[in-house]
């Protein structure tokens, strides 16, 4: 069965200066006719504000995209604000509320362009799980373009969770997956890790639990503003949410009847 509804879901952390721009782009792909073809016919884009201290959650409000249809039913946008606890609870919690058929997590400053939507879902035609990737096929990688001490700390960080927890999926931490609805609330309702190694928990989840995965080379660049600092103390979260997966999970079996 075709899907017909797709959620975007844009975790937000005092967003303020770039929100604004990345939903334009959003927007202006999505009423372009490629995605009108190529998309299922019911698109949301859901900004999770992640207890931000500026105007975000305001820049959404003031939105024409959220405004109610002439039907009275919700407008394309909306806002979901949750107590500030980091980006993987956000994400956890834009996944969880959405009840479209396909849900995909992006970054709202549109690093990745929305064009590279139609290639994601296209991979959710045949499996659960879409995963975009910054390395392409034919082994380039586009986050060359990132500061030296970025892809340092990248390359340190991957060598611990392929060992560990991922195994071959080279770029865990591009934040831009897809998932069928059935798969989003299974594997996001057993997410423990709240830190930026969600995504990785995610990963080893929907392979420990036996779902089809599709890594998807994606374009992306590199938008600079990051709030994320190299810190001793972020170094040792990271590596303690990393090691403490396998332990999280498990119990968790593999889930032949959660997928479609």
């Amino acid at each position: 069965m075709q899907p017909s509804s797709l959620t975007i879901v844009l975790p937000a952390f005092n967003e303020e200066a770039r929100l604004g721009a990345g939903l334009d782009e959003l927007f202006a792909f999505l009423d372009a006719d490629a995605a009108r073809a190529t998309l299922p016919d019911d698109v949301r884009v859901l900004v999770v504000d992640d207890g931000s201290s500026d105007g975000t959650a305001a820049i959404v409000h003031h939105r024409p995209e959220a405004r109610p249809r002439a039907d009275g039913s919700p407008g394309r946008l909306r806002v979901m604000t949750v107590p500030h606890a980091g980006k993987g609870s956000a994400v956890r919690a834009g996944m969880l509320a959405s009840d479209a058929d396909l849900i995909v997590f992006a970054d709202a400053d549109m690093a990745t362009p929305p064009d590279q939507l139609v290639p994601l879902i296209a991979a959710l035609v045949d499996h659960d799980v879409a995963l975009g990737s910054r390395i392409q096929a034919d082994g380039s990688d586009l986050r060359a373009t990132q500061p030296l001490f970025r892809r340092q700390l990248g390359r340190a960080f991957h060598a611990l969770a392929s060992a560990w927890v991922v195994g071959a999926v080279r770029d865990t931490q591009c934040g831009f997956k897809g998932f069928t609805r059935a798969a989003a609330h299974d594997l996001f309702a057993r997410q423990r890790v709240r830190s930026i190694v969600f995504d990785v928990e995610v990963i080893y989840l929907a392979r420990r639990r036996g779902y089809r995965i599709a890594i998807v080379p994606i374009r992306w660049s590199d938008r600079r503003g990051s709030r994320m600092r190299a810190r001793p103390g972020l170094a040792l979260r990271v590596a303690w949410d990393l090691l403490r997966i396998p332990a999280l999970h498990r119990r968790d079996a593999p889930a032949r009847a959660a997928k479609r």
